[in-house]
């Protein structure tokens, strides 16, 4: 499918059609003109977040800020919401609860027109996760309400909206926090942790990246400073394969823009 590759692909199949078809999705009520002219790759720089803040408070409202500004979405009606903090798994020196309750790193409801977006206060020492939690809720606020489900239905809306946040520009920050795996050291204890965001993994979303770089006109060699380093081979795979795939980037290109003001008019004006 979509030609022959020499080297193993990233992506195949259904995980591949998936994407083809996500991304001709939005393509169809938020591509055309805006998408190509105004959607920029969203870099962890003081360029995108020129955030000169005194408490962490003020830093996740900033960061808030800027990431609604870059999705384009500035005008769009929303509140954030602090959660409760997660119970503290580490019981003394050499006891952890396993199986600890621990909240989403964010939440997403619309009431009234307005979107309210909460996040776990945990995010408060990871930026990146930060940002890459608020492109994927503002990717739920920018579909929610759309005439017609994500491919394959709605039950894959949260596999849809991993893409969505990559379409938006912050491929690199979904990417790079899809999962963690670290050494942590507390008061007496000492061990491994590991962390999951959001609902597709690290491949998947560096090809949906080199997706979006190749439809803009976007050099991979302005986003690969920026990928972890454990992930950029996977990056220039998946780049290279999609170099190599001109017929599914026509057909992403080729899709009759509907756009979607005539659903969501109050928050296009």
């Amino acid at each position: 499918m979509f030609g022959l590759f020499k080297r193993k692909p990233v992506l195949a199949g259904e995980d591949l059609l998936f994407q083809l078809e996500t991304y001709k999705w939005l393509m169809k009520y938020f591509g055309g003109e805006d998408f190509y002219h105004n959607t920029q790759l969203v870099l962890p720089t003081d360029q995108f977040f020129p955030l000169r803040v005194g408490s962490s408070d003020e830093a996740v409202i900033a960061t808030f800020a800027q990431v609604q500004v870059h999705a384009g979405m500035a005008k769009w009606p929303s509140k954030l919401i602090r959660q409760e903090h997660d119970a503290d798994p580490h019981l003394g020196h050499t006891l952890l609860v396993k199986g600890s309750p621990s909240t989403a790193n964010g939440t997403f409801s619309l009431r009234e027109g307005k979107a309210y977006i909460s996040f776990n206060p945990k995010l408060e020492s990871n930026p990146a996760r930060m940002v890459a939690t608020f492109a994927h809720e503002f990717g739920h606020y920018l579909t929610c309400d759309l005439p017609e489900p994500p491919p394959g239905g709605w039950e894959n809306w949260e596999f849809a909206t991993d893409l969505t946040a990559v379409f938006l520009g912050f491929g690199i920050f979904s990417a790079n926090t899809a999962f963690s795996f670290q050494q942590y050291t507390n008061t007496g204890t000492q061990g491994w942790s590991s962390q999951r965001s959001g609902y597709l993994s690290s491949n998947e979303l560096l090809f949906a990246l080199a997706i979006f770089c190749r439809l803009k006109g976007i050099s991979p060699d302005v986003a690969k400073p920026y990928i972890k380093p454990t992930l950029r081979k996977v990056f220039r795979q998946c780049c290279r394969q999609v170099s190599g795939c001109d017929e599914l980037i026509n057909e992403i290109r080729s899709v009759n823009y509907v756009g979607a003001k005539d659903y969501k008019p109050a928050r296009f004006e």
